[in-house]
């Protein structure tokens, strides 16, 4: 755990009780605070009862009388579409208001350090699509490497219930829009953006909001390294924003497709490799073709970020190689669930919107493809362009038909339910073909998340014949 520090002696807010909101709580009270904590939801009032936590509602008397801060969950509307009531009412009251990842910065570093050879890094990554997988590419390069290192923040554990990192410790955080919009310290050591597309646009009033959340955290943070992802134009502005000119090489640019030349930082994919140029000249190169971890375009560029972050970080091209081969990628994304009479049966529930989606499409072919969902804003412009990798499409979700509308000509099937997905797409398949689940849409009509729906998945392959 981490004491949140300067907090002794208050009485700080808690709101949203999940696995980041206990967390916070409990870091809190480390840190000698008194944590008030509310739910709407009555059995994470409970839980936090039983743990000997006040729980109230701070909007009801005088429950914000005194309080030093109020610490929110991401999950909790901020700003769009509407505040949160207990949010707004803190304003009001001129509370200010503030996340875990607020206090993990704030509260990250102690005395102790002075006596660390090496002072603990944070390598913090945002973006639309393959945070998680670059994240956690990093988190195993370095294990690989022989360096301690901790997953935190959106994947893996809460911030605030991580270990305090030892002499060189490095900490990877995967963060999302909700987190980085809201944090009042952002203060990583290195900081990744992956790419950007349209996503969680009510949360943030459109994708200008959305972006702006994601630059908070190389605006506000001043990182000593940036890793920027050059293949939309918002990384290409962002980049050029940090740089102070061509041969500022404390931006490393990243791209899947295109050759980056100049004389600054570059690792980028082309055609199946990962080269890494410095100063006008190549210093390493890597195969990823055989790579069964990373597969398509899409990983390729999450590999390009990830070797960048660990480079930084001074660990050896090699070492990072004989990593990449080890890495088994992550569940629900592009992930193999078997194999049978020749089909593949890939698991891809994590492509939410039709940009991960087509990233998905583009890195197969002869695929029977199992979509749909709550779509999201945007349409499914991305996808169109891989269609011809589509053998036929086999539509889910509650308005299945709606969403079959704009496949065109696409030959599809209205399946509505996972089990009849699966069993259609698997009686016929011919050998050579893969089924694909790559919704380019939200779970929410039918599952709690992505993870259940990917679980539904597998669970429907395991029962094929």
């Amino acid at each position: 755990m981490i004491p949140v520090r300067g907090v002794e002696g208050a009485k700080l807010g808690v709101l949203g009780l999940g696995r980041s909101g206990l967390a916070t709580a409990r870091a809190l009270r480390a840190g000698g605070a008194e944590a008030v904590c509310w739910d709407d939801n009555e059995a994470a009032r409970a839980k936090a009862e039983a743990e000997g936590f006040v729980v109230a509602d701070p909007t009801r008397g005088d429950g914000f009388e005194g309080m030093a801060a109020l610490i929110t969950s991401p999950g909790i509307p901020h700003l769009y579409p509407a505040p949160n009531r207990v949010i707004a009412a803190a304003w009001a009251a001129g509370v200010p208001v503030d996340n875990d990842i607020g206090l993990f910065f704030r509260s990250l570093a102690v005395p102790e350090w002075d006596n660390y050879e090496t002072a603990p890094r944070v390598v913090a990554v945002t973006g639309s699509n393959g945070k998680s997988t670059t994240s956690a590419l990093i988190h195993h390069i370095l294990q690989h490497a022989g360096r301690e290192s901790q997953l935190a923040g959106n994947i893996g554990r809460g911030v605030l219930d991580i270990d305090p990192p030892g002499d060189g410790g490095v900490v990877v955080l995967e963060l999302s829009s909700y987190q980085t919009d809201l944090a009042r310290a952002l203060t990583p050591d290195i900081a990744v953006f992956t790419n950007l597309s349209p996503d969680h646009l009510d949360r943030h009033g459109g994708p200008g909001g959305y972006f702006a959340a994601k630059r908070r955290l190389f605006a506000e943070g001043g990182p000593d390294r940036a890793v920027i992802g050059v293949d939309e134009v918002e990384g290409q502005y962002l980049a050029n924003q940090l740089s102070e000119g061509a041969a500022d090489d404390r931006v490393i640019r990243v791209s899947s497709g295109q050759k980056l030349t100049g004389p600054g930082w570059f690792v980028f994919a082309r055609k199946g490799f990962l080269a890494e140029w410095r100063k006008g000249r190549q210093v390493a190169s890597i195969d990823l073709r055989e790579i069964a971890g990373l597969p398509g375009a899409h990983n390729h560029q999450n590999a390009c970020a990830a070797y960048s972050a660990v480079r930084a970080l001074g660990v050896a091209p090699k070492l990072i190689e004989q990593a990449l081969h080890t890495f088994e990628g992550l569940p629900h994304r592009s992930q193999l669930v078997g194999e049978k009479n020749g089909v593949r049966f890939i698991n891809d529930s994590k492509a939410t919107n039709a940009d991960s989606a087509a990233k998905a499409l583009a890195a197969f072919t002869n695929i029977r493809w199992i979509c749909g969902g709550l779509e999201k804003e945007g349409g499914l412009g991305p996808v169109l362009a891989h269609l011809g990798n589509v053998t036929k499409a086999y539509v889910i979700g509650r308005e299945a038909a709606s969403f079959a509308l704009k496949l065109g000509a696409v030959p599809h099937e209205i399946c509505e339910s996972m089990e009849r997905a699966v069993a259609q797409a698997a009686a016929e398949a011919q050998p050579g073909d893969v089924v694909l689940l790559a919704p380019a849409a939200a779970s929410f009509d039918q599952y709690d998340n992505f993870e259940r729906r990917g679980e539904d998945f597998i669970a429907r392959v395991g029962q094929l014949g």
